[in-house]
């Protein structure tokens, strides 16, 4: 799995949405990946902050709007 799909099924791994194979796969390169661990951590810590320590479901917008930071931030720097 690439960081590029992490990212995409970031918020369906925080919400408990996705089928067994593609979690495997998610969780497999978190474990080998500093770079998703980092903003998968931050998220959740963020998104239990928030919530007083429980994860809540994103508003669809809020979601669309975290994913294309998300994007962003994980394409290379053009210089």
């Amino acid at each position: 799995m690439r960081c590029t799909k992490v990212m995409q099924e970031l918020s369906n791994y925080l919400e408990g949405n996705l089928d067994e194979t593609l979690k495997q796969e998610l969780c497999a390169h978190l474990s080998g990946c500093n770079h998703c661990q980092v903003v998968y951590d931050t998220t959740r810590k963020t998104i239990e902050l928030y919530c007083d320590g429980e994860l809540y479901p994103l508003p669809t917008d809020v979601r669309n709007r975290l994913h294309d930071v998300i994007r962003r931030k994980c394409q290379p720097q053009r210089t």
